[in-house]
């Protein structure tokens, strides 16, 4: 049981902060996600916003249902942003980056979903 909470808060953590250090993209960024992409520029501060909610869902303890959310929230996220560049033909630079993410995703969800076990919490 201790062994799952650390091996949870460590990816969490490590997923929490992937997702964070992309909330606020520099001017490159944005003219890449508005110029190249297509997004319009309001776009930028409202996909900020949503994975800072995200963020704070998968952070803050109890709460099972938000915490679910949040995590599909910031996986939709994750698959837009690859379909995105694989519809310009930019996945293959971003493909470590983008599996970096996922894993980090994938490895928090799987052990969140463990301790829910261990714990006996049903999500109703």
């Amino acid at each position: 049981m201790k062994k799952t909470k650390i091996f949870y808060w460590i990816f969490t953590g490590l997923f929490a902060v992937a997702m964070l250090a992309t909330c606020i993209p520099s001017e490159e960024g944005k003219t890449f996600i508005t110029g190249t992409l297509g997004f319009p520029p309001y776009f930028v501060t409202y996909i900020a916003v949503a994975k800072v909610f995200g963020v704070i869902g998968i952070l803050v303890p109890g709460f099972a249902t938000i915490k679910e959310w949040a995590y599909a929230g910031l996986f939709f996220d994750l698959i837009s942003v690859t379909y995105a560049m694989y519809s310009i033909n930019a996945l293959a630079g971003f493909a470590m980056f983008g599996s970096i993410y996922f894993a980090l995703g994938i490895t928090s969800y799987f052990f969140y979903r463990k301790k829910l076990q261990e714990t006996q919490v049903t999500i109703a």
